[in-house]
């Protein structure tokens, strides 16, 4: 398949991505031909009904599965021109990924889970730099502090500091509030409003129109296609749209 799609001015450029899954009666297709380009220093959310495709897209774009047709570009590399070894090494140096559950190992410090990547990786830990990451998310006089002694929300914004510790070109996350009490939902939310602001590109999953609210633009999901798209809308419009997906 020929891209169709330019890559200027794109942080993420999906073209023609289908995904299928194979199973014991028959192929899963999660992805059918959607197409969509993510624009550098925006904050998008991902929303649609359940088995729609959501969390299957942000894999795809994150490099973290391989399309079975279509493009993947993130920042103009094509990420099926890459070997295994050669997209691992991207995705460390260009992507982030943010769970919802966190992964932090709870025997290490908030600063030495934001430190292992790099280790893991061979490379020299900048202490600066470690320490930059978790001011950026508020936490730099946390840093001596185990997840034990950290409440939901200051371990995400830990995850957080992680992903930007790379400084990657996207960050992705997947229900980054799922596991959050309301409050401090919000101050992640708020977070990752901040950093899209600052010029981060971020792609979030989430099933709460009060969080797609803050970004810049839903897009919605179903049977694995887009089938809308809402700019700068409140979590009642958000909501609205969801819930005719859903009937």
């Amino acid at each position: 398949m020929t891209s169709t799609l330019s890559p200027t001015a794109a942080a993420v450029t999906l073209d023609g991505i289908a995904h299928t899954y194979g199973s014991r009666s028959g192929g899963v297709r999660a992805l059918r031909g959607v197409t969509h380009v993510f624009r550098p220093g925006t904050f998008t959310a991902i929303m649609g009904p359940s088995g729609s495709g959501k969390s299957t897209l942000l894999q795809v774009a994150a490099g973290l599965e391989r399309p079975t047709e279509g493009h993947v570009l993130v920042g103009g590399t094509s990420l099926g021109s890459l070997g295994q070894n050669e997209l691992t090494r991207f995705r460390r140096t260009s992507m982030a990924f943010v769970f919802q559950a966190y992964n932090l190992l709870d025997a290490l410090t908030a600063f030495d889970n934001v430190a292992l990547p790099a280790r893991l990786a061979g490379v020299r830990v900048d202490r600066g730099a470690v320490l930059a990451a978790l001011a950026q998310v508020g936490l730099a006089e946390l840093a001596g502090r185990r997840p034990a002694e950290l409440s939901g929300g200051q371990q995400q914004r830990v995850a957080i500091a992680r992903a930007l510790h790379a400084r990657p070109e996207v960050l992705f996350a997947d229900e980054p509030t799922g596991a959050l009490d309301r409050r401090s939902g919000r101050d992640v939310l708020g977070l990752l409003r901040a950093l899209a602001d600052a010029g981060q590109t971020v792609v979030m999953v989430t099933h709460d129109p009060v969080a797609a609210s803050y970004a810049d633009s839903v897009l919605f999901l179903a049977d694995g296609r887009v089938v809308g798209h809402l700019a700068q809308a409140g979590a009642d419009a958000i909501a609205t749209t969801m819930n005719g997906l859903e009937r």
